[in-house]
């Protein structure tokens, strides 16, 4: 049989599949229906295994594939009857009320809760989310975080990730302990540099400060060295304020360049970072979710019970709907033993109703389920 003859067979067999697709679709829509009359829940576990089992014992040698696309097909049945299932979830009232809070424009002002001191790669990004803002400093990621939650300050911002040293676990931590939302985030390109008092040199440096991030950043620089004491603190731009204080001729701070100029320090090396391709991400949180216009990312913490495919389910949810899942990072659950939560970014609108039926559906099938909010990245 030549190729030709062969596609045309596929060809109709594929019509085929696609008016039976449809009439399965159409059936599903009836379930939904009766399910939401009689208040039942969507999944039905039992009656899946079942249908799995024949399928895959009909298929002989090729039940992995017809497991795969009856798996597929439950997937996108259920995600068409969550879009018609009327039973009220807490994401959804979340969403309508961030909605409803949220404008067309992205504030340019307000008061801002920023961690460090001047000069720090914070307020860098403080300044780009907010051009007019009121910064208000301090010590801590977790002051930070009362000082939102606490009414202090209607925004924060906060480092999250940076893409030579990973994620920022203590703000994760944030997130799972407060009741924060986020609403904007940002990437800065960071270049890290060693300062110094006017004069020193490199060789009569003993001490070295900066944040833990910006250590990790400059491992292989610092690795390089002998004799030095590296000293973690609060802040990049912290550690080269203390320098300029203590005013020692054999300490040196891992920072910004443009602290040169506000602590009066010069630039010793600035060649020290492991990778130029250095990005650190932030995020803007409120105490409240608002959802601005353009909002195209949405971040959420999931829980799943500790048993096979548990993350799949979650994940096949995402493909169904072809949306794209831009993180995904597991966290040992405080107090528990090797158990993990997962924090999920997605490339989705809330405006969007499969998405937001997507969501509500998970939020009943997770055994933990928290919205996290819709934001823009600029």
């Amino acid at each position: 049989m030549e190729l030709s003859e062969i596609r045309e067979k596929i060809n109709a067999v594929d019509d085929q599949l696609l008016d039976l697709f449809m009439q399965r679709m159409d059936l599903a829509e009836e379930v939904a229906a009766y399910k939401n009359k009689h208040n039942q829940p969507i999944l039905n576990k039992t009656r899946e295994r079942e249908i799995l089992a024949k399928v895959m014992e009909k298929a002989g040698d090729r039940e992995q594939y017809a497991h795969h696309l009856f798996s597929t097909l439950f997937e996108l049945s259920r995600s068409r009857q969550a879009e018609l299932i009327c039973a009220p979830t807490h994401v959804a009232a979340q969403v309508k009320a961030a909605l409803a809070n949220g404008g067309e424009l992205f504030p340019q002002t307000g008061l801002i809760a920023c961690q460090g001191v001047e000069g720090g790669n914070s307020q860098v990004a403080c300044d780009r989310l907010f051009p007019r803002g009121n910064l208000v400093y301090v010590k801590t990621f977790q002051a930070v975080a009362a000082a939102v939650e606490s009414g202090l300050c209607k925004f924060g911002v906060l480092p999250i990730e940076n893409s030579s040293n990973g994620s920022v676990r203590a703000v994760y931590d944030l997130l799972q302990d407060h009741n924060l939302s986020i609403v904007r985030s940002t990437r800065l390109c960071i270049r890290h540099e060693l300062l110094a008092l006017p004069g020193v040199k490199q060789e009569d440096i003993t001490e070295i400060y900066s944040h833990q991030q910006a250590i990790g950043q400059c491992s292989k620089f610092l690795n390089s060295l002998s004799g030095v004491r590296v000293i973690p603190c609060d802040n990049t731009a912290a550690a080269a304020k203390m320098v300029a204080e203590s005013g020692s001729r054999n300490a040196a701070a891992i920072s910004s360049h443009p602290c040169t100029a506000l602590y009066g320090l010069e630039c010793i090396n600035g060649d020290i970072q492991d990778s130029d391709n250095n990005y650190t991400r932030f995020i803007c949180i409120t105490k409240d979710p608002v959802i601005y216009a353009g909002s195209n990312r949405i971040s959420l913490i999931v829980s799943t019970d500790n048993k096979p495919g548990a993350l799949f389910d979650i994940l096949a949810k995402l493909a169904a709907l072809d949306i794209n899942m831009t993180k995904l990072e597991s966290c040992p659950v405080t107090g528990r033993n090797f158990e993990f939560i997962f924090f999920l970014e997605i490339e989705a609108s809330v405006q969007d109703p499969k998405v937001l039926a997507m969501l509500q559906e998970l939020e009943r099938n997770c055994s933990g389920f928290r919205y996290l909010g819709s934001y823009a990245e600029v």
